[in-house]
């Protein structure tokens, strides 16, 4: 059966025809909402208790900061030149050619989409046990139930709309903005949990991996706003500005919060290190206030997955178009309109991985061989021409890419450290997409060499 187009989101996704129509304000507020997921509301406590030190754990944001910026910078040029469907996938393959595509589309389907599913599931959980009071094997089971049911509904085209999207992006945002302002004028906390400032945690090493894994957990996803480059008007000029200063506000949003954190909740009593908000509520207000919270998240963490299981497949659509995938996975149900195998096996593969451990364990599993893609796929910049690129350019090339691709190692580097077995598994899935396209693909299309 041939792949069909969705109507509404998909649809939207796959269209490349977009008129110039974002100015700096709009398009900084976009990036801002994007980025600002679930994962700063999952990472802030376990980061605050690993890193200890206010100094150490604000310089890790704006580290990591710095980091998004340069890849940012380096992917928005990436887009401009190749606005079509596919993303990363489109530039790895024409910046390497059709293997390095398929492998990183193959590490999509079996690592990244099932991965950050059971991330969800998992952060679901969490925040739940605080309305609930879950045992730890309750936690796990809400997990698997939560991802099954909204795998399920969104199979059967339940979807939720882009308005309800926009209002779920200012419930993140403005439950954020929230406990950052109120938090330090509640009075509720107690300044020297901040002191001292700077001090050397015991296990320098382990805190680093902790924190930078944590911080760039909760920029991740900023290679998918790059793609808006075609949307903003004058984007030479333009799209530095947006991206300095939405990057910037991400930095400085993600700051405040760490710091409110740190101020509310003293490390050393942090038990459950995914629930930052309800952490935060509870010492403000009480434990009706850290059940609000929870409650609060619970439903962003819903339409997050709800979203993500229907935008994922969309690297599917460009890959099977271009003979390079299994058509079946790519495929749109007939009646539903939603690419129903594709989220099928987020939601086998997540549920199988929430049962093999937690939200760390989860993480190592799929962490390493994202950031080794997109600093792979950042790295591609350098060898596509850029004499015949038209458009965005990147400012200060080559710098932005050599910081990115130097902090690129030393991210990958403590991320190993930390999670050392569930790295190896991940890089162990991934690496058996090469055989599978030597065998299957490239000798059943007769793919050139080169390729």
């Amino acid at each position: 059966m041939p792949i069909r187009r969705a109507a509404g989101v998909l649809a939207i996704i796959l269209s490349s025809d977009l008129k110039r129509q974002f100015g700096v304000s709009t398009a900084v507020a976009v990036i801002i909402g994007q980025v600002i997921g679930v994962g700063i509301f999952l990472v802030t406590a376990g980061m605050a208790k690993s890193v200890g030190s206010p100094a150490w754990l604000f310089g890790i944001w704006a580290a990591v900061g710095l980091m998004t910026l340069c890849g940012a910078l380096c992917y928005a040029e990436l887009a401009s030149r190749f606005p079509e469907a596919g993303g990363s996938y489109v530039y790895l393959r024409e910046a390497y050619g059709k293997g390095a595509a398929f492998v990183y589309g193959w590490m999509v389907l079996l690592v990244l989409d099932p991965g950050l599913t059971a991330i969800f599931g998992v952060g679901f959980a969490s925040y739940a046990s605080f309305i609930f009071e879950l045992s730890p094997t309750g936690q796990t089971a809400l997990s698997i139930v939560m991802v099954l049911a909204i795998g399920g509904l969104t199979m059967l085209g339940t979807g939720i709309g882009a308005g309800f999207l926009r209002v779920l992006t200012l419930i993140k945002v403005g439950t954020l903005l929230f406990i950052v302002a109120f938090g330090f004028m509640s009075g509720s906390g107690n300044w020297a949990n901040l002191t001292p400032f700077f001090s050397t945690p015991p296990d320098i090493f382990g805190a680093l991996a902790g924190g930078l894994v944590g911080a760039f957990f909760a920029f991740a996803g900023w290679w998918e706003v790059t793609r808006m480059t075609g949307e903003i008007a004058d984007p030479e000029r333009n799209v530095p500005r947006t991206l300095v200063l939405g990057i910037l506000g991400l930095s400085i949003i993600y700051i405040l919060t760490s710091a409110v954190f740190m101020y509310l909740v003293p490390a050393a009593i942090v038990e459950n290190d995914e629930a930052f908000a309800a952490l935060a509520g509870q010492a403000m207000f009480g434990p009706v206030g850290g059940q609000l919270f929870a409650a609060v998240v619970c439903i962003s963490v819903i339409g997050t997955l709800f979203a993500y299981l229907l935008v994922s497949p969309r690297v599917y659509y460009a890959m099977a178009n271009d003979g390079l995938f299994f058509r079946k996975v790519g495929e749109l149900h007939p009646r539903f309109g939603t690419p129903y195998l594709a989220i099928a096996i987020q939601m086998v593969l997540a549920s199988v991985l929430i049962l093999t451990g937690g939200f760390n364990e989860i993480l190592g599993y799929f962490f390493f061989v994202v950031i080794l893609a997109i600093g792979v796929a950042v790295a591609g910049l350098h060898r596509i021409s850029r004499a015949e690129t038209s458009g965005y350019r990147t400012p200060l090339y080559p710098l932005p890419l050599v910081v990115y691709l130097i902090m690129t190692a030393v991210v990958l580097f403590f991320v190993g450290m930390r999670s050392p077995l569930q790295t190896a598994i991940g890089l162990v899935v991934v690496s058996l997409g090469i055989p599978v396209y030597h065998f299957i693909f490239k000798r059943k299309h007769g793919l050139d060499k080169n390729h």
